[in-house]
């Protein structure tokens, strides 16, 4: 699946076979986001991550959130998900 644009969001949901895989996959957005400043809403449990992307004080999406989903595509890509 790739990113989704809704709602004023970006979304990816990636489907895990484990929660631990779910978790190291979160881990693996936090250096991005911290590089780029820019935080993504997580939300993650057995078998899947979903992470949502947003400028809130753009009120929508913006250039911020593209960069970062292309650095989290690039930081989860190891995970073949």
């Amino acid at each position: 699946m790739t990113w989704v644009e809704a709602d004023g969001t970006l979304v990816r949901t990636f489907k895990t076979p484990d929660f631990m895989t779910a978790f190291h996959l979160v881990s693996a957005v936090v250096d991005p986001a911290e590089a780029l400043n820019h935080h993504p809403d997580l939300a993650f449990g057995w078998g899947y991550v979903r992470i949502t992307l947003t400028t809130h004080d753009a009120g929508g999406v913006t250039e911020k959130d593209h960069r970062l989903a292309q650095a989290i595509d690039a930081a989860v890509k190891p995970f073949g998900l």
